[in-house]
């Protein structure tokens, strides 16, 4: 396995009929005022020796706080991001409260080249959206798990 791989969960849910997914908008001063290409799937940087739906859970309750959800997971496999991050998503159906989440955090130099550290949130905040609302607002890569949980659901 080479360059950078990252795995996570994209939990979906039905009200009233309608699909929706939860993604969570990425932390940290670069995306603080984007929405377009923000919202990620709950999903983290994992070691080879790791296997990656182990991964995909522990990063949830990273980078959100709360244990993962039980439930049937659907293989939604690999993507490759414009980084050349290769990130593979699991779906499961479950439903969330945005706002019980408790973010994980990362520090980086903020302001740039000024020597001060700053801590910011993994995930700012996490919200349901249905899937053309998603579309708009995911990381460009990551719209190809949308496309295959819905040939999943329909």
């Amino acid at each position: 396995m080479t360059g950078r791989h990252s795995a996570g969960l994209l939990l979906f849910r039905r009200t009233g009929g309608a699909l929706e997914v939860l993604l969570g908008h990425m932390g940290g001063p670069f995306f603080a005022r984007r929405e377009e290409g923000a919202w990620t799937v709950p999903k983290g940087e994992y070691d080879p020796e790791e296997p990656a739906w182990e991964a995909a859970r522990r990063e949830f309750r990273e980078e959100l706080g709360l244990p993962p959800p039980e439930g049937t997971a659907v293989p939604l496999g690999e993507v490759r991001q414009t980084g050349g991050k290769t990130v593979t998503a699991w779906a499961v159906e479950a439903d969330l409260d945005p706002g019980s989440i408790s973010p994980g955090t990362f520090t980086m130099e903020w302001p740039p080249r000024s020597g001060r550290t700053q801590e910011f949130p993994e995930l700012d905040r996490v919200a349901w959206f249905p899937p053309d609302r998603a579309r708009a607002v995911i990381v460009k890569a990551q719209a190809a798990f949308l496309d295959r949980l819905a040939e999943h659901t329909d």
